[in-house]
């Protein structure tokens, strides 16, 4: 179980990405039903400034013995360097052959490669850096298309955003999709994105706009067990199909269709995580109408068949 979380951070980090790490792991959520996590900030040097990229600092409270008991050690993004800290790396070295989980943020994924951690391991970064990394750690299996690589004890991040996916996915693994629900609904960010970093590089991020699709998509997942058209939705949204459909892509980097059926896998799963209704009840509740179809959709974005992740993750 995650009970304590260590956030590492040295000369040079991201803000935003540290930020990140603060905002899942370290915000006491316990009035809705968030289980209680330990979040320790830790440099090599507790109670001396470390400087971030942006022209700021922040001081931790901790130093590098706090890794040791820590579940889950946290490496904020950082900027690219040749050399980092020996003590840091062979601290993380360390924590891992005890079977602390590592997880890193965007260009954290270089400090646990430098630590030697990512070596014949699948791994990901921002995708500016994805071809650095390789080159750098030519034994570490870098894909730079995804948002996230889960290697069990490892987990690393694409860039920037990228972060919450894979720390709200840390979260599900741990504690289940109602929790992470609850901390993504505070975050206001969806629990899970559909795609990789494919989709960020080819399409530019659309600017803030009053007309943004977000009250639209949170109306959708209250009524996921309804049918609904992008003729339907379009004229919701007082769009042309044509402008609803290139608006939804530009939002969530998919189409309507593909972001019903993940949100309906997710409303799936966590049914099945937390109720005892049958499969066919859930593939009703959750949209799919039938069983047999939320088999074929949630086998392809989970897995596992429907039965199988239910005896896995169901709550006892």
């Amino acid at each position: 179980m995650l009970r304590t979380v260590a956030a590492v951070v040295m000369d040079g980090f991201a803000p935003f990405e540290f930020g990140v790490l603060c905002e899942v792991f370290g915000v006491d959520r316990t009035d809705d039903g968030v289980p209680p996590i330990e979040f320790r900030v830790c440099g090599e040097r507790p109670g001396e400034p470390i400087r971030a990229d942006v022209g700021a600092s922040l001081i931790a409270d901790h130093g590098l013995d706090a890794l040791v008991d820590a579940d889950l050690v946290a490496v904020a993004a950082v900027k690219l360097r040749d050399e980092y800290p020996p003590r840091l790396l062979e601290a993380l070295r360390e924590a891992h052959e005890r079977g602390t989980t590592l997880l890193s943020v965007c260009s954290g994924a270089f400090v646990l490669g430098a630590a030697g951690l990512l070596d014949d391991r699948r791994c990901t970064t921002h995708w500016r850096h994805a071809g650095t990394l390789a080159e750098r750690f030519p034994l570490a299996k870098v894909d730079p298309d995804v948002l996230f690589v889960d290697e069990g004890d490892i987990v690393t991040s694409a860039g920037t955003a990228a972060g919450i996916d894979a720390c709200l996915h840390v979260v599900r693994r741990e504690f289940g999709a109602a929790v992470t629900a609850t901390i993504s609904r505070r975050m206001v960010v969806a629990p899970q994105r559909e795609g990789g970093q494919r989709q960020f590089v080819e399409l530019p991020t659309p600017p803030n706009r009053a007309d943004s699709l977000q009250p639209l998509l949170a109306w959708l997942e209250d009524r996921l067990d309804e049918e609904h058209t992008v003729a339907g939705l379009a004229e919701r949204a007082k769009m042309s199909e044509r402008t609803f459909a290139r608006r939804f892509a530009a939002e969530t980097g998919t189409t309507p269709h593909r972001w019903l059926t993940t949100q309906r896998v997710l409303r799936a799963r966590q049914l099945l995580e937390e109720t005892r209704l049958s499969v066919e009840e859930v593939a009703q509740r959750s949209g799919f109408g039938t069983a047999a179809l939320l088999r074929h959709h949630f086998t392809t974005v989970v897995g596992v068949p429907p039965k199988d992740y239910r005896r896995s993750f169901a709550h006892r």
